[in-house]
C-alpha cells in the first residue's frame, strides 16, 4: 500500500525554514522523568534527513492535556534534553511556540540547527484549529511536514490549519510508513490473518470490529470489551465491566463472523478479583462461573493456551487492545503472555499504539513485532476506513 501523498523525500529542504509536527507526547513520570521515548526515536529519520539537508528545523509537538493552561508538568524541557542526546547535538528550546521570542530565536538559527517549541496545547488555540494561531506557526518556516501520525485524526491548529498558509507541506518518513502498514495490512494482508481486539470498552471499537470482520479469518477477543461478548451469550458475568446497550451488537457481530466462516474466538477461563481494590483476594474461573460481586480482570491460563494455539498458524497479525488490566501486576500475565505469543509467531505482526504498544514494550517483545503503531486513537481510526483530517490536509503526490 503505497501513500499518494507528498512525502518529505521528494521536498528541497536545503537552506529551508522547516516546521516538523512531530509526536513527542511521551509519558512521564512524577519527577518529569520520560519512560519510554519510542515516540522520540520514530521520529529521529525524518528530524536527521531535514538536518543533513541543511534545513533549519523548529520541531513543534503537544504533550498530556495541558487544556489551554502553561504548566511545568506538561513542558516539553525533558524532551529537549533527551532529544539532544539521541541526535548527539545541541536542541535549543523556545518557552512559547508562538511570539518575538520564538521568531528571534529562528532567525538566529543556521543550517542544520534544531529548535524545540514548548507546549502546542498550551494554547488553546491550538485545539480550536484557530485560524490565527495557525497562521502565526505557519509564519515561522518556509516548509511544513507532518510527522505526528498519532494525532493526524484530529483537526488542530498545528494538524490542519498550518498548512492552509504553507507553499509546501509534505508526510514525514514514520507518518509514510504507519499509513502504509496499517493500511496495507487491513488491505491487502496474507493469511491466515488473525486480528486481536481488546481493551475496555466495545463501544470504542465498533468500526473496527466491523471493519475488520470482513476482512480476517480469525478474530480473537480479550480485555473488558469480552465480558459485553460473555454477557449475550447468556452468562453472569459477576460486576465486570459491561455495556448493556452493546449486547445486540455483540452478539449480531458474533454471529456474522461465525455465518461467514470467520473462527471467532472469546475467553474460557478469567482472572477475577473480590474488589477493585490492589489487595483484594483473586482466582482463576470459567467464565460460566464468575462469582457473584466479582470483577473480571484479565483472561485466564486456558485462555492464554487457546489464544496462542490460534495465532500459531498466523501469517498476519493485528493486535489492539490489551487482554486485561495489564497496569497491575496480578493482571497483567495474559496480556504480557499474549505479547510473547505474537512475537514467536511466523508472521507479519502490525501492533496498534497506546496501551497495546505499552505491553509490548512491557513483555520486552518491541523488537519482535513488524510495525508498532505510535498512535492508538488514529491507528483505531485507519483502521476503521475513517477520515482522517491531518492527512487528509497534505497535498497528493504531483
Amino acid at each position: 500500500m503505497n501513500l499518494t501523498k507528498q512525502t518529505i523525500d521528494r521536498i528541497d529542504l536545503r537552506n529551508k525554514r522547516v516546521i516538523i509536527r512531530v509526536d513527542f507526547n511521551v509519558p512521564l513520570d512524577d519527577a518529569s522523568q520520560i519512560t519510554d521515548d519510542s515516540r522520540i526515536r520514530a521520529a529521529l529519520p525524518t528530524i536527521n534527513h531535514a538536518v543533513d539537508e541543511g534545513a533549519r528545523v523548529i520541531l513543534c509537538s503537544h504533550l498530556g492535556r495541558p487544556n489551554g493552561q502553561t504548566s511545568l508538568k506538561y513542558s516539553l524541557a525533558p524532551v529537549a534534553k533527551r532529544l539532544q542526546r539521541l541526535l548527539d547535538k545541541p536542541v535549543v528550546f523556545a518557552h512559547d511556540c508562538i511570539g518575538d521570542e520564538v521568531q528571534s530565536l529562528v532567525g538566529d538559527m543556521k543550517p542544520g540547527d534544531v529548535l524545540l517549541l514548548e507546549n502546542l496545547r498550551f494554547h488553546a488555540e491550538e485545539e480550536q484549529n484557530d485560524e490565527k494561531f495557525s497562521e502565526q506557526l505557519a509564519s515561522l518556516a518556509e516548509v511544513y511536514i507532518n510527522e505526528a501520525f498519532g494525532t493526524a485524526h484530529r483537526s488542530h491548529a498545528s494538524t490542519v490549519g498550518i498548512t492552509k498558509f504553507m507553499k509546501v507541506s509534505a508526510a514525514g518518513y514514520l507518518m509514510k510508513r504507519e499509513v502504509e502498514a496499517l493500511e496495507g495490512v487491513v488491505d491487502n494482508p496474507v493469511r491466515p490473518f488473525v486480528a486481536i481486539l481488546g481493551g475496555a470498552k466495545v463501544s470504542g471499537k465498533i468500526g473496527v470490529i466491523e471493519n475488520l470482520g470482513k476482512r480476517v479469518d480469525k478474530v480473537i477477543i480479550g480485555g473488558g470489551m469480552a465480558f459485553t461478548f460473555i454477557k449475550a451469550m447468556g452468562h453472569e458475568i459477576g460486576r465486570s465491566l459491561v455495556e448493556p446497550d452493546m449486547l445486540d451488537f455483540a452478539k449480531g457481530i458474533q454471529e456474522h463472523a461465525m455465518s461467514r466462516g470467520v473462527k471467532f474466538y472469546l475467553p474460557v477461563d478469567c482472572v477475577v478479583a473480590a474488589s477493585m481494590e490492589p489487595s483484594a483476594e483473586t482466582k482463576i474461573v470459567t467464565i460460566q462461573e464468575i462469582p457473584e460481586g466479582w470483577y473480571g480482570m484479565d483472561i485466564g491460563p486456558a485462555s492464554v493456551k487457546l489464544f496462542s494455539e490460534a495465532v500459531e498458524n498466523a501469517k498476519t497479525i493485528l493486535w489492539n487492545g490489551p487482554m486485561g488490566v495489564f497496569e497491575r501486576d496480578a493482571f497483567s500475565r495474559g496480556t504480557l503472555s499474549m505479547a510473547h505469543a505474537v512475537a514467536n509467531a511466523y508472521a507479519k505482526t502490525v501492533v496498534g499504539g497506546g496501551d497495546t504498544a505499552l505491553a509490548v514494550h512491557r513483555a520486552g517483545e518491541t523488537d519482535s513485532m513488524a510495525f508498532i503503531s505510535t498512535g492508538g486513537g488514529a491507528a483505531l481510526q485507519l483502521l476503521e476506513g475513517k477520515h482522517m483530517p491531518g492527512l487528509a490536509a497534505l497535498p497528493n503526490n504531483p
